[in-house]
């Protein structure tokens, strides 16, 4: 059921990436995919990179070369919940929680629990994060 004070709210956008609608416009996302898209994005953009928002973005390319341990899982889940409490404010973040994978040494899974503010509609969200493993070289 859509609500028209809850779809002001969420809100609609540019479907990222850019492309072409059916009609050859510009193609549009609304409501909760504009959200995880929004997420995505905050994820993606390392601080630094836009010119005219040079604070925007989560720095996650900053442990890309760390080794994956609980260390580096904690402080990649407060930089996580930090970048999107403040840079989304239409959700409540519950968890962040990194993990691992078990199959994959240099893939992490972000997983994230929130909750859409005007609907209470409670939501997750899986990043995968890859890190490049130390081989023990020079390079």
């Amino acid at each position: 059921m859509h609500n028209a004070a809850t779809d002001d709210f969420i809100g609609a956008g540019w479907a990222f990436p850019t492309g072409t609608g059916p009609t050859g416009g510009i193609a549009l996302v609304s409501r909760e995919q504009e959200l995880e898209q929004a997420i995505r994005l905050i994820l993606a953009t390392q601080p630094g990179e836009r010119p005219m928002r040079p604070e925007f973005g989560c720095p996650l390319r900053d442990f890309v070369f760390r080794e994956i341990g609980p260390r580096t899982t904690a402080e990649l889940s407060h930089v996580v919940r930090n970048a999107l409490m403040r840079w989304e404010p239409r959700i409540d973040v519950h968890t962040v929680t990194v993990t691992p994978d078990t199959e994959e040494g240099s893939l992490l899974h972000i997983d994230i629990q929130y909750t859409v503010k005007t609907t209470n509609d409670h939501r997750n969200l899986v990043f995968p994060f890859y890190a490049i493993p130390d081989e023990g070289g020079d390079y």
